[in-house]
């Protein structure tokens, strides 16, 4: 059944005791204890200036914390922290405010309230916000038994954490290969801009096998070929920074050797690159080949002598080495022992 005011269709409940509709990747669904003192939900009713977002009353918003920057924009994937409420309980019955790091999630796949789904559309980066759902914007007439009864008015608590815009990425991958060919290049050096800023996400929240996939998407489809010089410099700069993301992300995957690999891919395209430099020869440590990891930190050295990261890093490359050579010379001490009565 079809909410009102453009609101989605009601999402289909979930049979079983002490379970009702749940987000995607939300905490398990708390059975809710009366209690005596105000719940928040009736907080929220006696608060003044509530906002009709849907003209009818069924959606209703109260801003607790003011955002920042655009507000979201239809088809993004969104990070949030909630909880829903029904009246009278002071114990939510949806929430996933014990996540430290909530996923992003997609409006309108992943986020299917209808009511939820409006107010998000109207917040900012980091504002939090309480909402006022009635039935033909949440559960419906039938409710989500045992959970929640019908005709059930309920209130959501809501911090944005963060939003990405996918909207014009997500077009771009379901059209076929011909036609992504044909796609003008400013376009698509943004569907790889999005694509790479999903795995900075990613990679921020220490998801890095997704970052590494993120990237990997964002770097296939910038092997277009150039008509001009200026594109082919724009390329270059959106491969460049993709690059050595998936080098750094291979590194926290501890899978040294494609590290390597992609640094190098780096530094075919700007040999004079710092960054690429610097994590082939992290890569190099890694693997124990001390004189590349030596070769590529001298050269990042020189071009930025005063970097901490680099000159730590060739610290720990000689203290390295020392003990390499430590146990080297000890290993050859045990193998002549028989001929040599002691070692200096």
């Amino acid at each position: 059944m079809a909410g009102r005011g453009g609101a989605r269709a009601r999402p289909r409940p979930r049979p079983g005791p002490g379970r009702g509709w749940r987000l995607a990747g939300e905490a398990p669904a708390l059975v809710p204890v009366p209690v005596a003192s105000p719940s928040p939900f009736q907080c929220l009713e006696r608060a003044r200036g509530l906002r009709d977002l849907s003209g009818d009353g069924g959606v209703r918003k109260e801003e607790l914390r003011p955002g920042r920057g655009p507000v979201v924009p239809p088809a993004a994937s969104v990070a949030v922290k909630y909880s829903g409420y029904l009246e009278h309980w002071n114990e939510p019955f949806c929430t996933n405010c014990y996540s430290k790091s909530p996923g992003l999630m997609k409006l309108g796949k992943d986020i299917t309230l209808g009511g939820l789904e409006i107010g998000l559309l109207t917040m900012k980066k980091g504002e939090a916000a309480r909402f006022v759902f009635t039935p033909d914007y949440a559960y419906g007439r039938q409710g989500c038994p045992p959970l929640i009864p019908p005709n059930a008015t309920v209130m959501f608590e809501v911090e944005l954490l963060d939003f990405l815009d996918s909207d014009e990425s997500d077009t771009f991958f379901e059209l076929t290969a011909e036609q992504q060919d044909t796609f003008p290049l400013q376009k698509v050096l943004k569907v790889a801009d999005t694509e790479r800023e999903f795995g900075n996400y990613l990679y921020r929240k220490r998801h890095f096998e997704g970052a590494k996939d993120r990237y990997k998407r964002a770097f296939s489809i910038l092997g277009r070929n150039p008509s001009t010089e200026v594109e082919q410099c724009q390329i270059n700069a959106a491969k460049l920074l993709v690059l050595l993301n998936l080098s750094l992300t291979y590194l926290k995957l501890e899978r040294p050797a494609q590290a390597l690999a992609y640094g190098e891919k780096a530094l075919e395209i700007d040999q004079r690159n710092a960054k690429a430099l610097f994590r082939c020869g992290q890569a190099c440590l890694c693997m124990t080949e001390y004189e590349k990891a030596r070769d590529f930190l001298v050269r990042a050295q020189r071009i930025q002598p005063f970097n901490h990261d680099i000159n730590n890093e060739l610290k720990k490359l000689a203290s390295c080495y020392k003990d390499y050579m430590e146990k080297e010379k000890e290993m050859c001490c045990r193998m002549f022992a028989p001929l040599n009565s002691s070692c200096g």
